[in-house]
């Protein structure tokens, strides 16, 4: 599995302005099923090195969004993703660094030419979030609609809200499989696998080592893990001063690096990208840390970093 440069994701933005669309025949893209990392850090907070939690499945050019953290629209844009081109989008929980510009990301999308249904995955109370989310642009919604002629936006998405595990999606492109994963005190978190022709992907979404997870990526091609950094945690906590329990969540709730090469080599997965990085200013973890997945586990070892696709 190779990294493509930073240079590679500029020609791909390029050729959307050119071509107004971005396609395999079009951008140069080779049919098949590619993983674009938009935001690879954790946690609400802004930070210079890593936008919030989301990613990008490429099906044959057709993209699948999970999770949409704050910058997402951008992210996508800089991928040389149309947001018009949008079908899927799954959320894995609702933790504000997942979901804080998913009513942006549709709104946008529509915004940029969207007028087929887009499709919404997710936990409760995801039909909540998105009636307000279309409250909150109601204004905007109908003025752009009687001003602009555009198709109602509140017709156009379909969501798909489910409470346990199993599969929640298939087609003769992806099938998506959730399996629920322990990040207390959210009880509706997920994991996604998702099998297409060419590749098994599996997004562990916020967790701890979890069985379910594992079983889920079992012989996976790519398995995309959360990590925290646990000697990270105090300059945290020296960032955020309002929040006494953040310690206490942080330990419970995520994984930290010396668990994944245990968990990679438990399920059996080729190939073991760390994601959802906390502290997010982390840009390369240090020699120990990776040591200590490789001891575990054989296969390739990626440190996440915003816009790599493989």
């Amino acid at each position: 599995m190779n990294r493509k440069p930073f240079s590679r994701v500029l020609l791909a933005a390029c050729t959307v302005l050119l071509c107004g669309s971005i396609n395999p025949a079009c951008a140069g893209e080779t049919l098949g099923t590619e993983v674009v990392l938009l935001g690879t850090g954790g946690g609400p907070r802004p930070n210079p090195v890593r936008c919030s939690p989301s990613s990008a499945l490429l099906i044959d050019g057709m993209p699948i969004v999970i999770d949409c953290g704050n910058g997402v629209s951008r992210q996508l844009v800089l991928a040389g993703i149309p947001l018009a081109s949008l079908k899927y989008i799954f959320i894995t929980h609702h933790h504000s660094d997942h979901i804080s510009e998913l009513g942006a990301l549709l709104l946008l999308s529509w915004a940029s030419g969207l007028n087929e249904p887009i499709h919404v995955f997710g936990p409760p109370p995801l039909e909540a979030s998105i009636a307000a989310a279309f409250e909150q642009y109601r204004f905007d919604i109908e003025t752009r609609v009687s001003d602009e002629g555009r198709p109602d936006l509140r017709l156009l998405v379909e969501v798909h809200e489910f409470n346990t595990g199993g599969v929640v999606h298939e087609s003769e492109q992806f099938k998506a499989t959730a399996a629920k994963n322990n990040h207390p005190p959210v009880e509706q978190s997920y994991a996604y696998r998702f099998d297409t022709p060419h590749r098994s992907v599996v997004f562990s979404g916020d967790t701890t080592y979890d069985k379910n997870v594992i079983a889920l990526a079992k012989g996976a091609d790519v398995l995309i893990h959360e990590v925290l950094y646990t000697p990270g945690i105090e300059s945290i906590l020296q960032k955020v001063s309002n929040a006494a329990g953040l310690r206490k969540h942080l330990l419970a709730s995520h994984t930290p690096v010396e668990d994944l090469g245990r968990i990679a080599r438990e399920a059996g997965v080729k190939s073991l990208v760390l994601n959802h990085i906390v502290p997010t200013e982390i840009e390369e973890f240090d020699a120990a840390s990776i040591e200590s997945i490789q001891k575990e586990f054989s296969g390739e070892v990626i440190v996440g970093r915003d816009l790599d696709r493989f």
